[in-house]
Formats: structure tokens, C-alpha cells, sequence
């Protein structure tokens, strides 16, 4: 039976529509589901929109149309940008859905049934921007002395009943989980404020409001709906099958692919939460860093948002998907711009790999027509599928095994320079009338080359690489299908065709 593997994003707040910072997270997570799957691990990849809260209620007020009816429409563009970027959700789940609600009053329950939950006063700031809490302590002032959020989104003073969960209770546990799993929290930037942030001490965390009413109902307390981070959080349960009584089938979660800026709720209140109800703790949390637009935070006052969906449409969604896992490191902030996804794509894509496929698939198809035979081979062959299975079979999955994205793609490029530098060393094309044997044994090598590093890439590329490998006649595209050479000579090749255009700049940027 196959080792499962379960991994989620963090389900997006609709109240606006999709950003780079969600495109992004959602092909980093995209790309680590089809490489687990690519090592034969039956993987769950879940992903979807968090649809409550006062943020959503007020925006629908303000737009003055039902709530969920701006849930339904909003959630629609998510699930858009999904399909639009070829991610490979195994479930999309909204938190609007009754199963969820099910889901979200079990865990209540149980938290209740421990003795974590008790009714009281709220007093405090709020930012319902960020949908967070704080204390005191952590505000900054902003223009005119206005108190600000530690992210610098409004706060407001609010009095309400309110259900408390008894958070300060987890520090002790939480740290000592912390210390026993030091994967617990990646990378170590987010771990070590987490750490801190615990290490300072935990007040009792206010789980329900009755200010509004869209959320999930409070069982047994009228009146009352779940703090949205109660609810958001749940999804990841939701999704494995909670509370039935196989959902440990897939739970505990291997990987929660968050943005930095909600590492807190997935790294102290959903660990504790989890440990009030009996429930595993997932194996891991990875925050990564935020995508930025020439190196500012994108915000509508500065003009600076760009529709990720305008962006794969202008430059291929493969090109945009290997230039942010390329370019950014995963767990560190990165910059983006159109000058950049045309250089990076250019270089690597266009000019390296899709013309190294093209060259020598148009070489074979002019002068062969069919695939080549071992003719007389050469060190250089042996040395060069000995470099190309060291990146494919070795390097690159270890890197992506270690969420390492980038680096994965840099040793994938070193294995491409090294075919294009064979290619020129041993130049076919002068051997095509100087010493043919010769030529069949080095296009033969080019074709056994290509095919394993179209395989390699298959994660970050998908629709590209299977592409390629349709043109190559080659069938088994999996990791462990590396190792096989065997496939070459049942091959149906087929009449080439360009992988990766070139691509221009728009008009504005070029000028």
C-alpha cells in the first residue's frame, strides 16, 4: 500500500479576489503535491476558501448584497485561479459547506468536553482586517498617534460576551512539542518568532462573537458563532474526513503550506486547539515568504496589484509557475516583474531546455526519421547520462523532498547546460556525414537525456514537460521510472513542435 502523504495550502479569505501571494502559495503546494506523487506516495492535496468572519459580513455589506452570495461569487474566482494555474486539488473545500459546520462543532465539543472553553467578557483590541486579536503590547502607532496591528492594518476597542479558550494552558505543551519536533515550524525564521512569541506567555484566546451571526453556530450557546479562526482552521480535518472515524486514514497532516503572516494561528492556537481535542498535531508547518512586486508590498494605494490570471495568460502559465519556484526561495520573501519572468523564462526555459528538445528533435526527424540506434558510443555518452541521472535521480528530488523548490530548479539547469554543452562538443551535425554511427549514438544519448529531464521537471511544468515527453513517444513519467533506458527503444516519436516560445514584453514595459 502506498505511503500516504496529506498537504494543504491555507484557505484563501475571499473577500477580494485572487493575488500573486495566493497564486504562489497555490503552485509551491501545487508543485510538492505532484513531486509526492511523482515518488509514488498517495498524496491528498487540499485546498479552498475561508468564508466567514466579520471582514466577509462587512464587505457584503458594504457592496450591499447577502453574504453568501458574495462567498458564492468570490469563492468562484478562486476556484478559477485554480483550474486557470493547473493546480491539482485533490478537494476544494469552502467553510460554508454543512459538513464543515459539523466538523468545526465537533472540535468545539471536545475542547468543551476537556474543560478548555469557558464563557466571559472580552476587552481588547481587534483588527478585523487581520481577523486577529492582540494584546496591548504588541500595537504600533501609526499617522496621527493612531494605534495599529503589529501586520499595520486598523485596530478597534471591543467589549463583547464571549467564549474563552484556555490558550495560556498550552504554553508548557507547546513548547515542549516545539523542542521535540524542530520540523514542527519551517523554516527556522518563522520557528524561532513562534518560539519567542510562546516563551513570552499565552492569554486565554476569545473563540466566539456575538456581534454578528455568520459563522458557525456555537453549539449549546445561543447567540454565539465561532471565532473564524476556530472554523478556518477546522478545514484541514474537514478535509481529512472528521469526525468520522476513519479520517485518521489521513490524518495527521504531512505539510500546511501557509503565508508567514498567519504563522501564529497555525503554529500556536491550531496545535493547541488540536491538543485540548485528543487530535494528532500535524507534521509540519511552512511559512513562506510574501511576493513582492519590484520589491514593495503590492497595495491597491500604490497601483502595484497585478491579476496572477493577467500574468499566466500574458506569459504561459508554466513560464510563470517555474520563474516564481525558480526565482524565489521557498520560506523567503521575493520580487517579482514582467522584465524578470521574461529574462528568467528566456534563459532557461526558451533558449536552454525547449531548444536543446527542439534542436535535436528536428535534427532526428530531418535526418532519421526514427529513433536512433546505439551506434558507436564514447565516454562522453556514459558521462553525460551519468551527470543528467545524477540531477534527476538524485539532486532534484532531494531538493524538492526538503522543499528546497529553487534549488531543485538550479540542479535541473546544471543538467541542461550540460547537454547543451555536449551537443556542442559533439556536434551531429558534422558527424551526420563524417561518422553516422557516431551521430545515432550521440542523438541516441540527447533523446535518453531529455526525456529524464523533462520527468524531473514534471512538478514545476507540468503541462510543458508532458508535452515534450508526448512528443518523445515516452510513457512512464514518474521518479522511479528514471532509472529505466529500456523505454527508447519501444518510443513513437513524434513530429516536433516548440515547447517554451520566446516571450516579448509588453509594448508599456519594453519602452
Amino acid at each position: 500500500m502506498a505511503e500516504p502523504f496529506y498537504i494543504t495550502t491555507a484557505i484563501a479569505y475571499p473577500n477580494g479576489r485572487p493575488h500573486i501571494g495566493h497564486a504562489y502559495e497555490a503552485i509551491a503546494t501545487d508543485a510538492i503535491a505532484r513531486f509526492q506523487r511523482m515518488m509514488g506516495r498517495d498524496t491528498f492535496f487540499l485546498t479552498g476558501t475561508d468564508e466567514h468572519g466579520l471582514k466577509m459580513a462587512q464587505t457584503a455589506r458594504d457592496r450591499g448584497v447577502e453574504t453568501r452570495t458574495l462567498a458564492d461569487e468570490m469563492s468562484g474566482y478562486f476556484q478559477e485561479m485554480d483550474r486557470a494555474l493547473n493546480i491539482s486539488f485533490d478537494r476544494f473545500i469552502r467553510t460554508t459547506e454543512p459538513e464543515h459546520h459539523a466538523a468545526s462543532q465537533a472540535i468545539w465539543k471536545a475542547m468543551e468536553a476537556k474543560g478548555d472553553l469557558y464563557l466571559g467578557r472580552y476587552e481588547g483590541w481587534y483588527s478585523v482586517r487581520d481577523e486577529a486579536f492582540y494584546d496591548e503590547k504588541e500595537l504600533v502607532e501609526g499617522e496621527g498617534g493612531a494605534s495599529l496591528s503589529p501586520q499595520g492594518t486598523p485596530v478597534e476597542w471591543t467589549v463583547e460576551e464571549t467564549w474563552f479558550f484556555r490558550l495560556s494552558k498550552y504554553q508548557q505543551p507547546l513548547l515542549d512539542h516545539y523542542a521535540a519536533n524542530p520540523d514542527f515550524i519551517r523554516p527556522e525564521r518563522s520557528r524561532n518568532e513562534i518560539v519567542r512569541f510562546v516563551e513570552g506567555g499565552l492569554a486565554d484566546l476569545s473563540v466566539s462573537r456575538t456581534s454578528f451571526d455568520w459563522g458557525v453556530k456555537v453549539p449549546g450557546s445561543e447567540g454565539h458563532v465561532m471565532y473564524v479562526w476556530v472554523d478556518a482552521l477546522t478545514n484541514y480535518l474537514t478535509g481529512a474526513g472528521y469526525p468520522e472515524s476513519g479520517y485518521t486514514s489521513r490524518w495527521p497532516a504531512d505539510l500546511h503550506v501557509i503565508g508567514k503572516d498567519i504563522a501564529r494561528f497555525h503554529a500556536v492556537y491550531w496545535p493547541a486547539f488540536l491538543l485540548s481535542a485528543g487530535i494528532a498535531l500535524p507534521k509540519t508547518v511552512f511559512a513562506h515568504g510574501f511576493v513582492l512586486h519590484r520589491g514593495e508590498k503590492m497595495s491597491k494605494s500604490t497601483g502595484n496589484v497585478v491579476d496572477p490570471m493577467e500574468l499566466a495568460s500574458r506569459y504561459g502559465v508554466d513560464a510563470l509557475r517555474y520563474f516564481l519556484l525558480r526565482e524565489v526561495v521557498f520560506g523567503q520573501d521575493g520580487s517579482y516583474s514582467d522584465e524578470a519572468i521574461v529574462t528568467r523564462a528566456n534563459a532557461d526555459l526558451s533558449n536552454s531546455f525547449g531548444n536543446l528538445a527542439q534542436r535535436v528533435l528536428s535534427f532526428i526527424a530531418k535526418n532519421l526519421g526514427r529513433v536512433p540506434g546505439e551506434g558507436r558510443a564514447e565516454p562522453a555518452d556514459a558521462d553525460l547520462l551519468d551527470a543528467v541521472a545524477a540531477a534527476t535521480r538524485d539532486e532534484v528530488p532531494a531538493a524538492f523532498e526538503r522543499l528546497a523548490l529553487s534549488e531543485g530548479c538550479e540542479a535541473w539547469m546544471r543538467a541542461v547546460f550540460a547537454c547543451n554543452q555536449y551537443v556542442d562538443a559533439q556536434a551531429p551535425w558534422a558527424l551526420r556525414k563524417t561518422d553516422p554511427e557516431r551521430m545515432e549514438a550521440v542523438l541516441r544519448t540527447l533523446l535518453l537525456a531529455i526525456r529524464d529531464l523533462a520527468i524531473a521537471i514534471r512538478p514545476v511544468i507540468p503541462a510543458s514537460a508532458d508535452k515534450l515527453l508526448d512528443l518523445l513517444g515516452a510513457k512512464a513519467r514518474t521518479y522511479a521510472d528514471l532509472a529505466d533506458r529500456s523505454w527508447i527503444d519501444s518510443a513513437d516519436l513524434q513530429p516536433p513542435s516548440p515547447i517554451f516560445p520566446r516571450l516579448e514584453l509588453p509594448m508599456a514595459e519594453a519602452s
